[in-house]
C-alpha cells in the first residue's frame, strides 16, 4: 500500500493518456489485421473495402494521437517557459542594474512623490488666483508661492546624503 501523495498527480494523469492512446492505437491495428485477413480467406470486393476503410480509420487514429502527444508536449514548454518568466518577474528582479531596497529609501520616495504632489497643488492655486484682481487673490498667491518654495527646499533636503559620512545601507539585487 502506498501513502497518499507518494506519486505526483502530473505523472500519473501522462501515464493514463499514454496508456489509453496506446490501447486505441492498438485496437485499430487489431481491426486492420482481422479485416486484412477476412478479406484475403473470403477474396471478396466487400472484404477489401472494409480493409481500406478500417486503414483510413487507423491512420486517422495514429494521426490524433501522434499529434495530440505533439501538441500536449509543446504546450508543457510554453507553460514551463513562461512559469519561469512570471517567477523571475515575481522576485522583483531589474532589469537596469543593481536596485538598493529598504525601508529608508522606500519612505523617502513616498515623502517626496507627496512633495511634488503639493507643489503641483499649489501651482494650480497660482495660476487661478494670478489672474484675479484684489488684495485676497495676491494673498493667496504669496502663500502658495512660500508653499512651493518650503515643499521644494524640503524635498531638496531629503535627496541630500546625510552629512554624517554614513555609508548607504540596504539589500542590493541585482
Amino acid at each position: 500500500m502506498e501513502p497518499l501523495g507518494s506519486r505526483p498527480a502530473p505523472a500519473q494523469g501522462k501515464k493514463i493518456t499514454i496508456n489509453a492512446s496506446t490501447l486505441s492505437l492498438a485496437v485499430m491495428v487489431t481491426v486492420f489485421l482481422v479485416a486484412v485477413v477476412f478479406a484475403a480467406n473470403q477474396n471478396d470486393v466487400i472484404g477489401w473495402l472494409v480493409v481500406v476503410i478500417s486503414l483510413g480509420w487507423l491512420l486517422l487514429s495514429a494521426f490524433l494521437v501522434l499529434g495530440l502527444k505533439r501538441g500536449a508536449a509543446k504546450m508543457t514548454t510554453q507553460l514551463k517557459a513562461a512559469t519561469a518568466a512570471a517567477a523571475t518577474r515575481g522576485q522583483g528582479a531589474p532589469s537596469a542594474g543593481p536596485v538598493v531596497l529598504d525601508e529608508a529609501t522606500r519612505n523617502r520616495d513616498l515623502k517626496l512623490d507627496h512633495s511634488f504632489k503639493i507643489i503641483q497643488v499649489q501651482t494650480q492655486v497660482v495660476n487661478e488666483y494670478r489672474v484675479q484682481d484684489g488684495e485676497e487673490a495676491a494673498g493667496m498667491v504669496d502663500r502658495a508661492l512660500e508653499t512651493i518654495e518650503i515643499t521644494a527646499s524640503n524635498a531638496r533636503d531629503m535627496m541630500k546624503p546625510s552629512g554624517r559620512g554614513e555609508p548607504m545601507t540596504g539589500e542590493v539585487i541585482d
